[in-house]
Protein backbone atom coordinates (compact mmCIF):
# COMPACT_ATOMS: atom_id res chain seq x y z
CA UNK A 1 0.00 0.00 0.00
CA UNK A 2 1.40 3.64 -1.20
CA UNK A 3 1.38 6.73 0.94
CA UNK A 4 -2.18 7.59 -1.03
CA UNK A 5 -3.70 5.11 0.48
CA UNK A 6 -2.37 4.93 3.83
CA UNK A 7 -3.72 8.42 4.22
CA UNK A 8 -7.22 8.05 2.89
CA UNK A 9 -7.55 4.80 5.31
CA UNK A 10 -6.01 6.41 7.97
CA UNK A 11 -8.23 9.26 7.35
CA UNK A 12 -11.53 6.97 7.17
CA UNK A 13 -10.77 5.34 9.55
CA UNK A 14 -10.53 8.29 11.90
CA UNK A 15 -13.85 9.74 10.37
CA UNK A 16 -12.14 12.47 9.50
CA UNK A 17 -13.18 14.60 5.95
CA UNK A 18 -10.71 16.29 3.81
CA UNK A 19 -11.63 19.56 5.00
CA UNK A 20 -11.49 18.49 8.92
CA UNK A 21 -7.58 16.87 8.04
CA UNK A 22 -6.79 20.08 6.08
CA UNK A 23 -7.66 22.14 9.00
CA UNK A 24 -5.77 20.90 11.32
CA UNK A 25 -2.92 20.33 9.42
CA UNK A 26 -2.96 23.94 8.32
CA UNK A 27 -3.52 23.19 4.69
CA UNK A 28 -6.39 23.87 2.33
CA UNK A 29 -8.40 20.65 1.29
CA UNK A 30 -7.53 20.48 -2.40
CA UNK A 31 -3.77 19.62 -0.50
CA UNK A 32 -5.29 16.61 1.03
CA UNK A 33 -7.24 15.89 -1.98
CA UNK A 34 -4.20 15.95 -4.54
CA UNK A 35 -1.89 13.89 -1.67
CA UNK A 36 -4.53 10.87 -1.39
CA UNK A 37 -4.90 10.79 -5.47
CA UNK A 38 -1.18 11.08 -6.28
CA UNK A 39 -1.37 14.21 -7.85
CA UNK A 40 1.02 15.37 -4.52
CA UNK A 41 3.33 14.63 -1.73
CA UNK A 42 3.29 16.00 1.84
CA UNK A 43 6.19 17.79 2.64
CA UNK A 44 8.15 16.75 5.83
CA UNK A 45 6.45 19.09 7.83
CA UNK A 46 2.94 18.33 7.16
CA UNK A 47 3.93 14.06 7.13
CA UNK A 48 5.55 14.43 11.05
CA UNK A 49 2.21 16.09 11.80
CA UNK A 50 0.24 13.54 9.89
CA UNK A 51 2.01 10.89 11.56
CA UNK A 52 1.05 12.70 15.14
CA UNK A 53 -2.51 13.49 14.38
CA UNK A 54 -3.12 9.31 13.13
CA UNK A 55 -0.48 7.80 16.24
CA UNK A 56 1.43 6.18 13.42
CA UNK A 57 5.35 6.46 13.01
CA UNK A 58 6.31 7.81 9.57
CA UNK A 59 8.34 4.44 8.93
CA UNK A 60 4.55 3.12 8.52
CA UNK A 61 3.54 6.01 6.60
CA UNK A 62 6.24 5.81 3.90
CA UNK A 63 7.40 2.79 3.35
CA UNK A 64 5.56 0.24 1.22
CA UNK A 65 3.32 -2.60 2.93
CA UNK A 66 0.91 -5.27 1.91
CA UNK A 67 0.22 -5.85 5.54
CA UNK A 68 -1.23 -2.08 6.02
CA UNK A 69 -4.54 -2.07 5.09
CA UNK A 70 -5.40 -5.02 7.28
CA UNK A 71 -4.12 -3.19 10.05
CA UNK A 72 -6.27 -0.18 9.60
CA UNK A 73 -9.25 -2.05 8.71
CA UNK A 74 -8.86 -3.42 11.85
CA UNK A 75 -8.34 -0.82 13.89
CA UNK A 76 -11.45 1.06 11.86
CA UNK A 77 -13.47 -2.00 13.04
CA UNK A 78 -12.58 -1.78 16.56
CA UNK A 79 -13.32 1.46 16.74
CA UNK A 80 -16.58 0.67 15.55
CA UNK A 81 -17.14 -1.90 17.94
CA UNK A 82 -16.65 0.13 21.11
CA UNK A 83 -18.43 3.14 19.63
CA UNK A 84 -21.45 0.51 19.10
CA UNK A 85 -20.45 -1.11 23.08
CA UNK A 86 -21.29 2.73 24.01
CA UNK A 87 -24.44 2.92 22.22
CA UNK A 88 -25.82 -0.49 23.80
CA UNK A 89 -24.78 0.55 26.88
CA UNK A 90 -26.33 4.00 26.99
CA UNK A 91 -29.23 2.27 26.02
CA UNK A 92 -29.20 -0.34 28.41
CA UNK A 93 -29.15 2.52 31.39
CA UNK A 94 -31.76 4.53 29.96
CA UNK A 95 -34.09 1.39 29.69
CA UNK A 96 -33.33 0.70 33.42
CA UNK A 97 -33.56 4.54 34.59
CA UNK A 98 -37.48 4.30 32.79
CA UNK A 99 -38.29 1.11 34.47
CA UNK A 100 -36.87 2.22 37.90
CA UNK A 101 -39.20 5.60 37.48
CA UNK A 102 -42.38 3.61 36.53
CA UNK A 103 -41.77 1.32 39.52
CA UNK A 104 -41.69 4.13 41.97
CA UNK A 105 -44.94 5.44 40.41
CA UNK A 106 -46.95 2.59 40.56
CA UNK A 107 -45.76 1.60 44.15
CA UNK A 108 -46.73 5.34 45.15
CA UNK A 109 -49.98 4.20 43.06
CA UNK A 110 -50.35 1.43 45.57
CA UNK A 111 -49.99 3.44 48.46
CA UNK A 112 -52.56 5.74 47.15
CA UNK A 113 -55.01 3.16 47.05
CA UNK A 114 -53.72 1.32 50.36
CA UNK A 115 -54.84 4.70 51.80
CA UNK A 116 -57.57 5.04 50.07
CA UNK A 117 -58.99 1.80 52.12
CA UNK A 118 -57.79 3.25 55.84
CA UNK A 119 -60.47 5.94 56.08
CA UNK A 120 -58.95 7.00 59.95
CA UNK A 121 -55.30 7.64 58.36
CA UNK A 122 -57.51 9.74 55.37
CA UNK A 123 -58.93 12.07 58.37
CA UNK A 124 -55.70 12.32 60.36
CA UNK A 125 -53.82 13.58 57.15
CA UNK A 126 -56.74 16.12 56.08
CA UNK A 127 -56.52 17.62 59.20
CA UNK A 128 -52.83 17.78 58.55
CA UNK A 129 -53.19 19.18 55.39
CA UNK A 130 -55.70 20.73 55.17
CA UNK A 131 -56.94 21.28 51.48
CA UNK A 132 -54.47 19.13 49.99
CA UNK A 133 -55.43 15.74 48.88
CA UNK A 134 -53.31 12.62 49.77
CA UNK A 135 -52.90 11.62 46.50
CA UNK A 136 -51.09 14.95 45.40
CA UNK A 137 -49.05 14.50 48.43
CA UNK A 138 -48.17 10.59 47.53
CA UNK A 139 -47.47 12.04 43.81
CA UNK A 140 -45.07 14.79 45.09
CA UNK A 141 -43.31 12.60 47.05
CA UNK A 142 -42.66 9.69 44.10
CA UNK A 143 -42.05 12.42 41.92
CA UNK A 144 -39.32 14.01 44.18
CA UNK A 145 -37.50 10.04 44.69
CA UNK A 146 -37.71 9.49 40.82
CA UNK A 147 -35.80 12.84 40.53
CA UNK A 148 -33.27 11.85 43.22
CA UNK A 149 -33.13 7.95 41.61
CA UNK A 150 -32.41 9.65 37.91
CA UNK A 151 -29.67 12.21 39.30
CA UNK A 152 -27.86 9.22 41.30
CA UNK A 153 -28.17 6.95 37.90
CA UNK A 154 -26.66 9.17 35.72
CA UNK A 155 -23.88 9.81 37.44
CA UNK A 156 -23.35 6.20 37.13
Amino acid sequence: MELTEKLLNLRKANGLTQEQLAEQLGVSRQSVSKWESGQAVPELDKIVSICEIFHVTADYLLKPSDMDILSVKTEMLEKQQKSLEHTIHKKEVKRNIILGCVSIYLIAFAIIMLIERITWENDFLWNIFPGVTLHIIVLCVATAVVIIFYIKSDRA
